[in-house]
C-alpha cells in the first residue's frame, strides 16, 4: 500500500523535546523506534475450496508471509489459516473483526465493499486467480439453461450471494431476458463444493446440477453420466477474476508493510506455480488431503483458460450488472476504486 505523506510542524522547542525523550528511551535501554505504532503480531486469513485458492495453500506452506514481513523489517507474525465453505460466513467474520484477510468470489466481496464504504472500507488486496466455472448436471434432458425444471436442483456454495449464485442469475438474463435474473433462483440449493460434488456424483441426491469450479468441475467430467451446460466465460464474455483476497481499510491503513507482504506472497506464489506446475498439484493434493490424481490436477492447473495472476479481469462486469439488478446501491467508477491502492499500476479491468 503506498505510504500516505504528511506534513507536520513543530516549533523548535518541540523538536528539541522530542530528541531529548528518544535520548532518554535509549539511555534507558530502549530502542527510538520503540515510539512507533507497530504492526499486527498475528496475521489471520481464510480460504476456501478448490484450485483457485492453491497460490494461498503455496503461500502457507512456503511461509511466504511470514518471510516477506521480515523482509520488510517486521517481526515475523504468526500466520493462522481457516477454511470456509462460502463468501458470506466469511464475510460475516471478516467484518466481526475475527479475520485478517479474507478470500472469496468477486460478487460477496463487491457486496460488502458498497456496505462499508463509510465504515469499514473493505478493498480487494488482490485477485487470486481467473480460470472458469462450470455448470455442469447429471439431467440428460438438460442441454441449455432453459431446460431446467423445478424437478432439478442445481447446488452452489450460497443462494442468491455466491459468485456463481450471480453467475447462474447473469445466464438467466441472457437467456430469458431483461428482468428475468431470478428465474432459476427456487431451483438452487446452498452446498460446499466437495458436498455437491459426492451428491452429482452419486446419482442418489436432489442435486441434479453444480455451478462449481476447478478442481470439482473436471472431477465431475470425468463420469460420462455428467456434461457440461455452460462455462462462465461464456457468460462473461471472455476470462475474469474468480476469487479475490479483501481487507478492510483500517486494517491495510494501520498495516502497510503487511499487507504489502501478503501482496508480494501472492505474487511469488503466482510465479512459482507457473515454473512448477507438476509439484504444484502435488502440493494441492497433500494440501486438500485429495484423492484426485497428480496428472489431472497438473492438467487444471496448466489449462491455457486457467490464470494463476493477482491483477483483476473483467471484475466491472460483476460490479455493473450487481448495481443494475439492485443488490448493490452504488457502482464503482472503475476497478481501481475496489481495490487498494498497490494493484493501481495494474492493468486490470
Amino acid at each position: 500500500m503506498k505510504k500516505q505523506s504528511y506534513l507536520v510542524q513543530f516549533s523548535r522547542r518541540g523538536v528539541m523535546a522530542m530528541a531529548a525523550a528518544a535520548a532518554l528511551m535509549v539511555a534507558g535501554g530502549l530502542p527510538a523506534h520503540a515510539a512507533e505504532v507497530s504492526e499486527v503480531s498475528k496475521v489471520r486469513v481464510a480460504q476456501q475450496f478448490g484450485i483457485s485458492y492453491l497460490p494461498l495453500m503455496v503461500i502457507q506452506e512456503q511461509r511466504l508471509i511470514e518471510r516477506f514481513a521480515r523482509e520488510a523489517g517486521l517481526p515475523e507474525p504468526k500466520v493462522t489459516w481457516n477454511q470456509f465453505s462460502g463468501g458470506a460466513t466469511m464475510n460475516d467474520a471478516l467484518i466481526s473483526g475475527s479475520l485478517d484477510f479474507a478470500s472469496a468470489g468477486v460478487a460477496p466481496m463487491l457486496t460488502l465493499w458498497a456496505k462499508t464504504r463509510d465504515s469499514l472500507e473493505v478493498k480487494a488486496v488482490a485477485a487470486l486467480a481467473a480460470l472458469p466455472s462450470f455448470l455442469n448436471t447429471s439431467n440428460p434432458d438438460v442441454k441449455s439453461i432453459k431446460d431446467l425444471t423445478e424437478k432439478d436442483r442445481i447446488a452452489l456454495p450460497a443462494v442468491k450471494v455466491s459468485i456463481q449464485a450471480i453467475m447462474l442469475q447473469m445466464a438467466a438474463e441472457q437467456a430469458f431476458g431483461a428482468g428475468q435474473q431470478n428465474k432459476l433462483d427456487a431451483l438452487t440449493v446452498s452446498m460446499p463444493h466437495p458436498d455437491a460434488t459426492a451428491a452429482l456424483l452419486s446419482g442418489r441426491s436432489e442435486v441434479t446440477a453444480h455451478f462449481t469450479t476447478p478442481p470439482f468441475q473436471y472431477q465431475q467430467l470425468e463420469n460420462p453420466a455428467i456434461r457440461r451446460v455452460l462455462s462462465s466465460y461464456d457468460v462473461l464474455g471472455g476470462p475474469h477474476t474468480l476469487n479475490v483476497i479483501y481487507a478492510t481499510g483500517k486494517f491495510a491503513t494501520q498495516n502497510p508493510k503487511t499487507t504489502r507482504a501478503f501482496l508480494t506472497a501472492l505474487e511469488t506464489a503466482d510465479d512459482w506455480i507457473k515454473q512448477n506446475p507438476k509439484a504444484a498439484a502435488e502440493l494441492y493434493i497433500r494440501a486438500e488431503n485429495s484423492k484426485l490424481k497428480p496428472a489431472l490436477v497438473e492438467r487444471m492447473i496448466t489449462d491455457p483458460d486457467v490464470h494463476f495472476t493477482t491483477v483483476p479481469e473483467n471484475v466491472m462486469k460483476f460490479a455493473e450488472f450487481q448495481y443494475r439488478i439492485g443488490q448493490i446501491k452504488v457502482k464503482p467508477a472503475d476497478w481501481k476504486e475496489i481495490f487498494l491502492p498497490d494493484t493501481h499500476g495494474y492493468p486490470g479491468s
